[in-house]
C-alpha cells in the first residue's frame, strides 16, 4: 500500500481490515465521524458477518480501538440503540426505500449506515443535521457506499422531516423482536407477558453488582438501589474499574438474575462444588463465597484465565480445570452447579444482538447439547448432594423441559422447590413446580434504568441417599 493510501486510511480513522475500503483523498475528518463510523461497523458486524456485538467490543484493534472514552461510549450508546430498536427502524427504512436497499450484497455496511443514523436521529438527542451528515461522510468515504451517498442524504433527510409520521411504528415493541422469536413467548407465557418482555428489552440494563457484604451499605456507597435478592444496581455506574471497591475485591458485576442460582445451594461450609461451564466466574465467586471448596470447569482456556484473574482480585481460592464438562471425569461433589450454554434469549436487555443473531433452529441443537452436559452433570452428584441446573433462555425447551426429562429417566433425582425467602421473597420468580423463572419484565421500577432482570431459569434437585 503506497504512503499517500496510509495516510488516507489514518487521517480519516478508517480501519485497514476488509471492512473498510481505501479513502479516494486526504481530507480532515469531520468531528463525530470516528464514533458514529465505529457504530456502523459494529452493526454492520452483526447484521451482515453475523459477528456478536461484545466480540467485537472486546477485540484488540476492533472498532473502538483508538477512540477516546468520550467517542466509544457514544459509539457503544449509538450501536446498542440500533440494535434495541432494529425492527422499528428496518420497518421504517422500508416505508422510505419502496424499492428495498439498493446494490444488494455489494452495498456493503449500506444499511448499517442508514439504521444508525435513523437511530440517532429518532431515538437520541443527536441533532440531525449532525447524523445526516457524519453518515453522508461515512458513505463517501467506503468504496461499496459512494455511490449512494447521495440516497444516505436523501432517506435521512426524509427520517427528519417526518419524525411525527413514524410515532406508530416506534410505539409498538413487539416490532422490535423477531417474529420467530415473539411467537414463541406469546406460546409459552401468554401475550400481555410477551408483550411486557418485549418492552423490557428496549430499555439498557444497568450495571449489577454482587456483594459479598452489607447490599444495603454498598448501595448507599455507590449511590445505586439494593434489590430484594441482595444485588446491587448501579443507573450511571461510569468505568468499573474505579469505582469504590473494585480494586479490594468487595464485589463483582453479575446480573440480578444471574446471582440467584448459586444462591440455591445456601450455606457450603466443608463441602465440594462443582461449577461447570464456569466462565466468567460469577457464580464460582458465589459458591467459593458461600464457603465451598470449588472446582470451576470451562472447556475454553482463554476464558478459565479470566476466571483466574477474578478469583485473584476477589481472594477467593478456587481449583480450575479445562475440560469438556460434558466428558470430565472428577469425581463426587455435594454442590454441582450447570449454567449450560444456551440461545441466551433472556439476556437480550444486555446483548440486544442476540435477537438478530439466533434462529429458532438453534434452539433445537443446544437443547441436545444440554442434555448431554446435564446427564453428565447428574453423574457428579454425591448421594445426598444438590445438583442446580441453570440456562439464561426463556425457551421451555432449554428450561423446563430439561429437568422434566431428566425427572423421568433418572430416578436418583427429586426436585427440592425453590421458597420465596430464598430469592428475596419475590414469590412471581417461582413456577408452580417450584423452580425459578425470571423474566426481562420482572422488578419494574418508575426509573426503568432500575427496572428487570435477564430472563433466566434455575431448578434443584437432590440425589437420594
Amino acid at each position: 500500500m503506497g504512503r499517500k493510501r496510509r495516510y488516507a486510511r489514518r487521517t480519516l480513522g478508517l480501519s485497514t481490515s476488509r471492512v473498510w475500503h481505501r479513502a479516494p483523498k486526504v481530507q480532515p475528518p469531520s468531528q463525530g465521524l470516528a464514533a458514529r463510523r465505529a457504530a456502523t461497523i459494529l452493526i454492520d458486524g452483526v447484521l451482515r458477518r453475523r459477528q456478536p456485538l461484545d466480540e467485537q467490543l472486546d477485540a484488540e484493534g476492533g472498532p473502538l480501538a483508538g477512540l477516546d472514552p468520550r467517542d466509544r461510549a457514544l459509539a457503544r450508546a449509538i450501536a446498542g440503540m440500533s440494535l434495541r430498536r432494529l425492527g422499528s427502524l428496518r420497518a421504517i427504512l422500508d416505508r422510505l426505500l419502496a424499492k428495498g436497499l439498493p446494490g444488494g450484497g455489494a452495498s456493503g455496511p449500506l444499511e448499517a449506515m442508514l439504521i444508525t443514523g435513523a437511530a440517532q436521529i429518532l431515538l437520541m438527542e443527536v441533532p440531525d443535521h449532525a447524523a445526516v451528515s457524519l453518515a453522508v461522510d461515512q458513505a463517501q468515504a467506503h468504496r461499496a457506499t459512494r455511490p449512494f451517498a447521495a440516497l444516505v442524504n436523501g432517506t435521512l433527510r426524509n427520517v427528519a422531516r417526518m419524525k411525527d409520521d413514524f410515532a406508530g411504528v416506534l410505539s409498538d415493541p413487539v416490532r422490535d423482536v423477531p417474529g420467530w422469536l415473539h411467537a414463541r413467548r406469546v406460546a409459552a407465557y401468554g401475550a400481555e407477558t410477551a408483550y411486557a418482555v418485549a418492552a423490557a428489552e428496549r430499555h439498557e440494563a444497568a450495571l449489577d453488582l454482587t456483594v459479598k457484604t452489607d447490599p444495603a451499605g454498598w448501595a448507599e456507597r455507590l449511590g445505586g438501589l439494593a434489590l430484594p435478592t441482595g444485588t446491587v444496581r448501579l443507573a450511571d455506574a461510569g468505568a468499573v474499574p474505579e469505582l469504590e471497591g473494585f480494586a479490594a475485591g468487595d464485589w463483582w458485576v453479575q446480573d440480578a438474575a444471574a446471582a440467584l442460582p448459586a444462591k440455591l445451594f445456601g450455606d457450603l461450609s466443608g463441602k465440594r462444588a462443582a461449577d461447570l461451564c464456569a466462565a466468567p466466574g460469577g457464580k464460582t465467586a458465589q459458591l467459593a463465597a458461600a464457603g465451598g471448596e470449588v472446582v470451576a470447569v470451562d472447556r475454553s482456556r482463554k476464558r478459565l484465565e479470566r476466571v483466574r484473574e477474578n478469583m485473584t482480585r476477589l481472594g477467593f481460592t478456587v481449583e480450575t480445570v479445562a475440560a469438556d464438562a460434558g466428558e470430565w471425569d472428577g469425581g463426587m461433589f455435594d454442590a454441582v452447579l450447570l449454567d449450560a450454554p444456551c440461545s441466551a434469549t433472556g439476556t437480550i436487555r444486555r446483548h440486544p444482538d442476540v435477537a438478530w443473531l439466533k434462529a429458532e433452529n438453534d434452539i433445537t441443537s443446544l437443547a441436545r447439547h444440554q442434555t448431554r452436559l446435564l446427564d453428565a452433570a447428574a453423574g457428579h452428584v454425591a448421594p445426598g448432594g444438590v445438583l442446580v441446573y441453570a440456562t439464561c433462555s426463556l425457551e421451555p425447551e432449554e428450561g423446563e423441559r430439561q429437568i422434566a426429562a431428566l425427572l423421568a429417566r433418572d430416578s436418583r433425582f427429586r426436585r427440592r422447590p425453590v421458597r420465596a425467602d430464598e430469592v428475596g421473597g419475590a414469590a412471581e420468580l417461582i413456577t408452580p413446580d417450584g423452580d425459578l423463572r425470571t423474566l426481562p419484565s420482572h422488578f419494574p421500577h418508575e426509573n426503568t434504568r432500575f427496572s428487570g432482570l435477564d430472563g433466566f431459569f434455575a431448578a434443584r434437585l437432590e440425589r437420594s441417599g
